[in-house]
């Protein structure tokens, strides 16, 4: 599989969020770390306008330099995807969900913001096609906001 990384090592020699995302994976110590890059490379794969870097601790991809989609590793249960807008509350918030969720994966905490589940590797075997389209739409409904 091949990743789709636009990614790549800034002017100050700083590391890209690309490397940024390497280092912390490498670093990382979780029950589920195969099925988290795994995870990963599907959602790098879904799209050809993702990039990722590090925020709020792990993981996160953005679309025009606006965070959409942060993985979540707390809870004993597995880890996150934490599918957003940003930090800062917009208009949606207090309406219905941003869109049609016909996979049934999205468990919608407001109107933009929603969060996805994996619990083992046959879980994220399972939920793979339907990944790709949640995160598709994700994309497009919010690529204005």
């Amino acid at each position: 599989m091949e990743l789709n990384i636009k990614n790549k090592r800034n002017k100050s020699n700083k590391p890209s969020g690309h490397e940024q995302v390497l280092e912390f994976l490498e670093k990382l110590e979780h029950p589920l770390k195969p099925e988290i890059e795994e995870v990963r490379k599907i959602i790098l794969n879904s799209n050809n306008r993702i990039s990722e870097h590090i925020k709020w601790n792990a993981p996160s991809f953005c679309v025009n330099n606006k965070d959409r989609i942060t993985f979540n590793f707390h809870g004993k249960e597995g880890f996150r995807l934490v599918f957003h807008c940003g930090s800062k509350k917009t208009e949606y918030a207090n309406k219905g969900p941003l869109l049609k969720d016909d996979t049934g994966l999205l468990d919608w905490v407001t109107g933009e913001r929603a969060t996805l589940t994996f619990t083992s590797a046959r879980d994220v075997e399972d939920k793979k096609s339907k990944l790709i389209e949640v995160v598709s739409k994700w994309i497009e409904v919010t690529k204005d906001i």
